[in-house]
């Protein structure tokens, strides 16, 4: 269902579907982090997305909430799909300006890590922060 609607808002503009997925290959680890406290781990291998809260969040959780479908503090989440605390963070592909980036940067628009990577790191709907892991 979730991907149905995703992809309401990501039809190109000849009406065929983009469909934004992780590549079965794809693997990327991302660093979620909020005031200098690092909240979790995103990382994708063998086609699943997963996320685990860092201990250091997990040190500071009477001051800060947990993420809405991240109740489990112990839990490592695993999903064929990206959730939506993290989908949001793709903006959507129709706009002109994220076309001429894609195009400049040579981007591939159906692989989720690829935008993710690009456009991932701040979004104006939370105050958290999404950075490539080293």
């Amino acid at each position: 269902m979730l991907r149905k609607f995703i992809n309401w808002f990501s039809k190109s503009e000849d009406g065929f579907e983009m469909q934004v997925q992780l590549p079965k290959d794809e693997e990327a680890k991302f660093i979620l982090t909020v005031d200098k406290i690092r909240i979790g781990t995103l990382y994708c291998e063998k086609g699943e997305w997963y996320f685990k809260y860092a201990d250091d969040f997990k040190n500071h959780s009477d001051e800060y909430n947990r993420i809405v479908g991240f109740p489990d503090l112990d839990k490592t989440y695993k999903s064929d799909s990206l959730w939506p605390f993290f989908q949001i963070r793709i903006p959507g592909l129709k706009q002109p300006a994220i076309q001429e980036i894609i195009e400049k940067e040579k981007i591939d628009q159906a692989n989720e890590v690829a935008l993710l990577k690009r456009f991932g790191e701040k979004t104006i709907s939370n105050p958290y922060q999404l950075v490539m892991a080293v």
